[in-house]
């Protein structure tokens, strides 16, 4: 790195910073959020985890579209960054979330439920929740900007609201290509085990060309559910933070900060989600990757 990286943004997972050249570093933190609040408690390698997963991910998916990785390993970084660090080119970032549904859940369940379509897109009648879609459908959305008081947060839109915000040929490439790379992913978890059910992808401009850019694929950008536990009419444990969920339910927390103390039994199982994750996709021992029993 030409430069001392220098922090430009603090998220509730990642931190960012600009690595000069027209690069940015991105550091997964072991930090975890539930119902938009972040734990005081980390999940140990949970960073080092969402990077590796999206590596996997990057490598797969070269064929079908570029993306922003320039390197895993960086030079002169930090012992705790080890595993958890991804240098990247700067894009420019479309003002769109690129959505993929593969099967009827979540948002998409509650609407389908409510009046019969998914994204005001009518579907077939019958469907049960988690049910899988005829075929993969795009639903992009966008940040919804809040005014003062008010909480930020995603805010679906249609097709063709997308289309007024990037214009007709971005938003049908970025359709393409969140379709294919989906498809891509979910046939070959499928192979290992695990239902893909819906995710987001972040896509950017690098040099003229649409890129794949921030996490991929990752049980913090998906829906992660274990094939022999699926089954239409109910709702899948997921691989990723299911147990902090599960647990901050069970107590009758309000969901308002502060979040009470996660025990440790809990820190344990939803490290061993998320480990368990990036071994079943990608057929390696996650106890390989570089700086695993670190810590943060």
């Amino acid at each position: 790195m030409a430069t001392t990286p220098q922090p430009i943004y603090s998220g509730k997972v990642r931190d960012i910073y600009d690595a000069g050249d027209d690069n940015l570093l991105f550091v997964a933190s072991d930090r975890i959020s539930a119902f938009d609040v972040v734990m005081a408690e980390p999940i140990p390698d949970k960073g080092r985890v969402l990077t590796a997963i999206t590596a996997f991910w990057l490598g797969v998916t070269a064929d079908l579209v570029p993306n922003h990785l320039v390197s895993l390993d960086p030079p002169d970084m930090p012992a705790d960054w080890v595993g958890r660090t991804m240098l990247v080119r700067r894009a420019e970032m479309l003002p769109i979330e690129c959505i993929v549904r593969g099967y009827l859940s979540g948002s998409a369940w509650k609407e389908y439920r409510a009046s019969g379509t998914m994204h005001g897109r009518a579907l077939p009648s019958g469907l049960r929740e988690s049910e899988r879609l005829p075929e993969p459908v795009f639903t992009p959305s966008t940040k919804f900007t809040p005014a003062e008081g008010e909480v930020g947060h995603d805010e679906n839109i249609s097709f063709e609201q997308a289309v007024s915000l990037v214009g007709r040929e971005v938003a049908e490439r970025a359709r393409d290509i969140s379709l294919a790379v989906y498809q891509r992913g979910a046939e070959l978890a499928a192979a290992r085990g695990i239902v893909i059910a819906d995710t987001k992808f972040e896509l950017g401009v690098i040099d003229g060309e649409l890129a794949l850019c921030d996490e991929v694929l990752t049980p913090d950008s998906s829906r992660f559910w274990d094939a022999a536990a699926y089954a239409p009419g109910t709702t899948p444990p997921s691989y990723d933070k299911q147990p902090v969920r599960d647990w901050l339910e069970a107590t009758g927390w309000d969901k308002a900060p502060p979040p009470p103390a996660l025990p440790q039994d809990v820190v344990d199982a939803s490290r061993e989600r998320y480990a368990t994750a990036y071994e079943r996709l990608s057929g390696r021992s996650f106890a390989d990757w570089p700086g695993v029993g670190r810590g943060s």
